[in-house]
């Protein structure tokens, strides 16, 4: 089940009730996509392999930037001009060497992302492009997997989880619609490092709760975050009948 090295690393997460050993077993056996690696990718990919899931599939086709280093965290200087997934994986390995790292370096889309569903349990939005939120969206609609995204830009945020299988749960596109201001992207509008570690440490929190099964989540609440003022707020969103994406899930 668990080697003592294991049971030592994950110590302080197995003692919490909600956790214990049987939440650690749930993780080990757990497989995430995680699609980008960037600020928000970056907190979201260090948290859970520190917990210990037991795959991780990192989803980035892009070349670290010395202007990612501001916010990108699980990059460093000697990884500039390198595969954003490539970087990424070494980090988490020498992090957690019991967890398997898988890398994709190729864009995702409505093509591909219906056989990499296949292979995991949960899919962590950390993008920063709405056309491949909304192929995300879909593509999870369809397998049934749940999405947690986030998104942070210039000095607000905001994170929320989508659950197909919950009849209850709208998707990504009933709150969002086809796109607006939100398709701006850090380098075009800025962004507050610790801002985007804040949203990622509460999507990894999200994904922990839905792995190992405890707690209440995000699914039909949208989690504000102002960062100028420190300042949180929550919406309630509903599924829309008519979405033109989830709709069909459920007629």
């Amino acid at each position: 089940m668990f080697s003592d090295e294991e049971l030592l690393r994950y110590s302080r997460q197995i003692l919490l009730k909600q956790v214990d050993v049987e939440g650690q077993l749930r993780l080990k056996n757990s497989k995430v996509l995680i699609v980008g690696l960037g600020g928000l990718g970056s907190p979201v990919a260090l948290y859970l392999a520190a917990a210990g899931v037991g795959e991780l599939y990192l989803a980035d086709f892009d070349v670290l930037d010395l202007s990612n280093l501001q916010r990108q965290i699980v990059h460093d200087t000697a990884a500039v001009d390198t595969l954003k997934v490539q970087s990424a994986q070494e980090r988490l390995q020498a992090l957690n060497p019991h967890i398997r790292v898988h890398t994709l370096s190729e864009k995702l889309d409505s093509d591909n992302l219906p056989g990499i569903l296949k292979s995991v349990n949960l899919v962590m939005d950390c993008t920063d492009n709405f056309t491949i939120r909304g192929q995300l969206n879909v593509a999870c609609v369809m397998a049934g997997k749940v999405l947690v995204s986030g998104a942070a830009i210039r000095t607000e945020g905001q994170v929320s989880v989508y659950d197909p299988k919950n009849e209850q749960s709208p998707c990504y596109h009933c709150v969002f619609g086809d796109g607006g201001e939100e398709g701006l992207t850090c380098s075009e509008a800025g962004v507050l490092g610790p801002l985007v570690g804040l949203i990622g440490s509460l999507q990894a929190l999200e994904a922990l709760k839905i792995l190992a099964g405890f707690g209440e989540t995000l699914v039909g609440r949208l989690l504000l975050v102002d960062a100028l003022s420190t300042r949180f707020r929550e919406l309630k969103l509903r599924r829309d009948p008519k979405c033109s994406v989830c709709s069909v899930r459920y007629a």
